[in-house]
């Protein structure tokens, strides 16, 4: 790199232009987006085979998105507080086991930005509390209607996608 220029900043991401010398030494530039939070994933499973989806208007997509509880989580926390406080947002619910699933880099051609994605089980269900920029659908469904979305182009999120595949073949299979 031998000119970076922050183009836009705000609480959650930073964009830069870096005008860098590409594998050939010749001029080149790349565009990156900075993630000033985790994307936090949860995929929720109940005793009978249930899970929950949240439904959604995604204003980047200009469209409505199927997904499982998905959030931001601060960079200094522990992982799994943010996760148990955006599980309860959104759904409701509340888990007595935890388990870290994957981690995935969401789109590292042009961003920094880490997903963890966690299984929770032994639930419970409250009531949700959504975020005031949030207007939410529940579903809950079974996790074989939730792995047909995936397989059929339904759910097309990334971190829903390898949070489902990933639970089919460790307890579906």
């Amino acid at each position: 790199v031998y000119k970076r220029q922050t183009i836009y900043d705000n609480s959650w991401i930073q964009v830069q232009h870096h005008e860098v010398l590409n594998p050939s030494g010749k001029p080149g530039i790349y565009g990156t987006v900075h993630f000033k939070h985790l994307a936090i994933g949860i995929i929720p499973i109940d005793t009978d085979g249930y899970t929950y989806l949240v439904g959604q208007y995604r204003y980047p997509l200009k469209k409505y998105s199927w997904e499982i509880p998905e959030g931001g989580g601060d960079l200094k926390n522990n992982p799994i507080l943010d996760a148990k406080r955006e599980l309860k947002e959104e759904t409701g619910l509340e888990a007595k086991k935890w388990t870290e699933l994957l981690r995935i880099n969401t789109s590292n051609s042009v961003t920094d930005e880490l997903g963890i994605i966690y299984l929770a089980e032994d639930l419970e269900l409250f009531q949700s509390s959504p975020d005031e920029d949030e207007d939410l659908v529940i579903k809950k469904i079974h996790f074989e209607e939730a792995f047909a979305m995936v397989m059929n182009g339904e759910i097309l999120d990334s971190l829903s996608i390898a949070a489902i595949l990933k639970v089919k073949v460790l307890l579906f299979s």
